[in-house]
């Protein structure tokens, strides 16, 4: 058969693939955008509200990414909170953040607060896009290991980013280019580093370039790396089968043995 009667099958696949993750991406988008305002204001706490929860589940922290705020964790809060006995915030950065260093530190403190509030030692965090590679920040260089168990970054770029490369105005999107000052101060040994790192990356994620940034590859720290597969940037904190990936390795604590990669969405 001549060659041009066997068209090949993984391009169409690839194709339909790409064409469905970015109509949900557009359609997350769209709802994100209604949802946007309720997550301006910070979120209200009752004084000692997470007292109760020692013993439990350690607080569950939740960092959104560049120009976002709270809304974004709507649905994956509701998931994280329906099996009870779990405590959990959400945090906003300012939309005035310029350096990732200085919004590591005031997430530091946050954590102390809620520490203290909660009468928990340790705390884990999930962050979206830039909200985990600050949150890396906070944990490898200014000893947040000592309070956090257990980092899940959802296509966070690990190793820099070159997307939208008219973007560069911003400080932000300038620090999380590859060899940026600090890309390149985490890529510094870490030896001593006891979190737990869990990498969410998905292959058709066009924030991040390449897409294999989102990975924690570091030879010092006890990661795993997920592979999720169909979906974008924007479903990756939305998406019920990454939700549902993330509850699970929050409640299993305890050590990653290694890395790997697993499909978590067809």
């Amino acid at each position: 058969m001549l060659p041009w009667k066997t068209p090949p099958l993984f391009p169409l696949r690839l194709s339909t693939a790409l064409i469905r993750a970015t109509v949900l991406e557009l359609a997350i988008l769209a709802g994100h955008l209604v949802l946007y305002p309720t997550g301006i204001a910070p979120e209200r706490r009752s004084p000692g509200a997470g007292g109760a929860a020692v013993g439990a589940h350690p607080p569950t922290v939740l960092l959104h990414g560049f120009v976002d705020n709270r809304s974004v964790f709507v649905l994956l809060r509701r998931s994280l909170t329906r099996q009870g006995g779990r405590h959990v915030e959400s945090l906003n950065h300012s939309l005035l953040t310029c350096d990732i260093r200085a919004a590591a530190e005031l997430l530091g403190r946050h954590v102390e607060e809620i520490c203290d509030r909660t009468g928990h030692a340790e705390v884990d965090i999930v962050g979206h896009s830039l909200g985990g590679l600050i949150a890396r920040y906070y944990v490898q260089r200014l000893g947040g290991d000592r309070r956090v168990r257990t980092l899940v970054t959802l296509g966070t770029p690990h190793s820099g980013t070159s997307v939208a490369p008219l973007a560069d105005a911003h400080p932000l999107v300038r620090q999380m280019r590859p060899g940026s000052p600090v890309v390149r101060e985490l890529s510094e040994p870490a030896p001593h580093c006891r979190t737990r790192f869990v990498g969410f990356w998905s292959d058709l994620d066009r924030w991040m370039v390449p897409v294999e940034t989102a990975r924690v590859d570091h030879p010092d720290l006890l990661a795993q790396n997920v592979r999720v597969t169909g979906i974008g940037h924007l479903a990756l904190p939305v998406h019920p089968a990454v939700a549902a990936a993330v509850r699970e390795v929050l409640e299993s604590g305890g050590t990653a043995t290694g890395r790997s990669d697993s499909a978590s969405v067809a």
